[in-house]
């Protein structure tokens, strides 16, 4: 049977993928740090990966290829338009999904866009999730509810078919124990095996998430992709710093959504740092005080991720030179209203 070739012609802003000289990427991030390898023995778990080929050898039911079809895709992108997924609420923290492309003001380095491009309302589009749960020795107190509260989530967010999700537990290193799937069986595995111990590289775990699973997700198709982080916060052990994981977070076009495992009353110096991550990348940053409110912090978080509208955009000003762009959207005639999107992106160094 004869492969059915399919181009998908794209608008975004995230780099193009084109072999960089060695110690550096084409987007000006550092490389991934070096040999984020596992060495525990999980049972049935899968070590992450640190380079492209192993990450591909390591993904055989990932977006990398389709599923028992006989497709090949074809992903392309233009680098002069700009995707952006936003969400929009009222003065009571409720989400508005009936709103229109006139109701959008688009700044791009406070300059009026050039075009909208596209303007969709995105409760359908496929989701590419990543659940990213911190099993330092720090936090041990809550964490079998953590557990429960996310597979649950799992079960209620990954749509067979459509959705699909992977599960990375980290302390020191981040090892993936479920990877890309929609069977959410496999999820809750990946997420029960979990067992907590050692020290925390934050940084380096959501660093490897967005550069080597999420963004490598987007040759299959169009998706939104996210991160739903269950941590305190606190680093101690990362390669990279905290602004290049917002960076490369920022350049794979996720957006984080953190739960602090905190359970003070005071925002800590790890909640300010999930708050930065969650901010920037245009989710939010939840602060559970009671067991029960991490179950509603993933609720939140569901409901959300089926309540976003995305658009396309070209800016005024545009030239791949690598420069950080901020990006604001403002709902006209709608002061009450809060739209809450990623703060800016990187333009392609070409």
């Amino acid at each position: 049977m004869k492969l059915l070739a399919i181009h998908i012609v794209l608008a975004a802003v995230a780099c193009v993928l084109v072999p960089a000289a060695a110690g550096q990427t084409q987007s000006g991030f550092p490389p991934a740090p070096p040999a984020i390898q596992t060495t525990k023995a999980l049972p049935q778990a899968q070590s992450a990966p640190s380079g492209p080929s192993a990450a591909a050898k390591a993904d055989p039911n990932s977006d990398l290829q389709s599923d028992n079809e006989s497709t090949e895709y074809v992903y392309r992108r233009r680098v002069d338009e700009v995707n952006v997924v936003f969400t929009v609420t009222d003065k009571r923290g409720k989400f508005v999904t009936d709103l229109k492309q006139g109701d959008f003001q688009v700044l791009d380095d406070n300059k009026a866009a050039k075009q909208i491009v596209s303007f969709s309302h995105e409760t359908n589009l496929p989701l590419r999730v990543g659940l990213l749960i911190d099993v330092s020795n720090s936090i041990r107190d809550r964490f079998k509810f953590e557990q429960d509260a996310a597979i649950e989530f799992l079960n209620q967010t990954v749509r067979p078919a459509s959705d699909r999700a992977f599960v990375i537990g980290f302390d020191t290193t981040p090892e993936v124990t479920a990877d890309f799937t929609d069977d959410t069986e496999k999820l809750s595995h990946g997420v029960r095996i979990l067992r907590p111990g050692g020290g925390t590289a934050l940084y380096d775990a959501i660093y490897y998430a967005c550069r080597d699973k999420l963004m490598k997700a987007t040759r299959s198709g169009p998706a939104r992709r996210a991160i739903v982080l269950l941590s305190d916060g606190d680093d101690n052990q990362s390669r990279v710093t905290r602004e290049e994981a917002i960076g490369m977070a920022l350049h794979a076009e996720v957006v984080i959504y953190a739960i602090s495992t905190n359970a003070s009353a005071y925002k800590e110096r790890g909640d300010k740092v999930m708050e930065r991550m969650a901010d920037a990348t245009g989710g939010r940053a939840f602060f559970p005080l009671k067991l029960q409110d991490v179950a509603t912090a993933f609720s939140e978080i569901q409901d959300e991720l089926r309540s976003q509208y995305a658009l396309a955009y070209r800016p005024a000003d545009f030239a791949p030179d690598g420069r950080y762009h901020s990006i604001q959207i403002q709902a006209r005639n709608h002061k009450n209203l809060k739209v809450r999107a990623r703060k800016g992106y990187f333009a392609p160094k070409q």
